[in-house]
C-alpha cells in the first residue's frame, strides 16, 4: 500500500509539525480504496486497443487522465497529511471523510470531461462520437460551457469546504491533540489557505452566475489566480512564522 510505504520513509513529515498517528486506520484503508477506484474511472478504456486508430484515440486521453490523475493526488495527498497530523477517527471526522470521498468519486467524470474538452485543440478531438455514427460537439455553446463550469466550481468548492471543516475540527481539538503554538499556527494557516481556495471557487461560479454564458472563459480563468494569491498570503504567514519561532525556542530555552 502507498500509504504504508511513505509512512515508513516520513514523507510528508515535518520537523516543526509532530504526527499524532502511525499506523493506517480503517478510515485511511478505505478511502485509498475509493481513491484507486476513482482513478481506475479515470482510464480512457480497461480494453486493449485493437487497432492503431483505436490507439490514437485512446492516446489523445493522455493529457486529461495526466491533469485529472495530479488533481486527485493533491486530494489524496492533502488527506494523507492531515490524518498523518492529526490522528483523529471520531465520528465528525468519519462524517466530513465520508464527504470527500463522496465529492471525488462523483465528480471523476466531470474532471475528466472538463480538461479532455480543454485539451482538445492540442490532442485533437472536441467532438464525440455517438451510437449510430452521430458526432456532436463535446460543449456546444456558450450556454454548456457556463453550466460546465459550474459543476467544475460546485465541485471544487466542495473539496476545499471538506478540509476547511476537518483543520477547523482539528483546531478546535487543539488541547486534546495537545498542539504547540507552532502547530496552532500551522493550523490556522492550513484553514485559511482552504478559505483561500473555497473564495476563489465561489468567485468563479459567481461571475457565471451573475455575468451569464458570455463570461464562462474568465470564470475559468479565474482559477489561475489560486497561485498568485497562496504566494502573497504563504509569504505573509511565512513572516509571522519565524517570528512565532524564535519566540518558541526561546521559550522552550528558557523552560529548559
Amino acid at each position: 500500500m502507498i500509504r504504508e510505504k511513505l509512512i515508513e520513509k516520513n514523507v510528508g513529515k515535518s520537523k516543526k509539525f509532530r504526527w499524532r498517528s502511525h499506523e493506517i486506520s480503517r478510515i485511511e484503508g478505505l478511502s485509498d480504496a475509493v481513491f484507486a477506484f476513482a482513478v481506475t474511472l479515470l482510464v480512457v478504456s480497461l480494453e486493449v486497443p485493437k487497432t492503431f486508430t483505436e490507439l490514437m484515440e485512446t492516446m489523445r486521453g493522455f493529457g486529461a487522465f495526466t491533469i485529472s490523475f495530479a488533481l486527485l493526488m493533491v486530494v489524496w495527498y492533502n488527506q494523507y497529511k492531515f490524518f498523518r497530523r492529526y490522528g483523529l477517527q471520531d465520528t465528525y471526522t468519519v462524517l466530513l471523510n465520508a464527504a470527500l470521498l463522496f465529492v471525488v468519486l462523483f465528480y471523476v467524470y466531470p474532471l475528466k470531461f472538463l480538461f479532455t474538452w480543454l485539451l482538445s485543440p492540442l490532442f485533437g478531438g472536441g467532438v464525440a462520437h455517438l451510437p449510430g455514427g452521430v458526432v456532436e460537439p463535446m460543449v456546444d455553446g456558450r450556454e454548456q460551457m457556463a453550466t460546465l463550469m459550474i459543476i467544475f466550481g460546485a465541485g471544487y468548492i466542495a473539496v476545499f469546504t471538506v478540509f476547511v471543516l476537518l483543520y477547523l475540527h482539528a483546531y478546535r481539538q487543539r488541547a486534546a491533540l495537545d498542539l504547540n503554538m507552532l502547530e496552532v499556527f500551522d493550523t490556522r494557516n492550513d484553514i485559511q489557505e482552504c478559505v483561500l481556495s473555497v473564495c476563489v471557487g465561489l468567485l468563479s461560479v459567481g461571475i457565471v452566475i451573475i455575468g451569464g454564458p458570455n463570461f464562462a472563459g474568465a470564470a475559468g480563468m479565474i482559477y489561475m489566480l489560486i497561485g498568485v494569491v497562496m504566494t502573497i498570503h504563504g509569504t505573509l504567514m511565512g513572516r509571522s512564522r519565524r517570528k512565532l519561532e524564535e519566540r518558541f525556542t526561546a521559550s522552550a530555552t528558557e523552560a529548559a
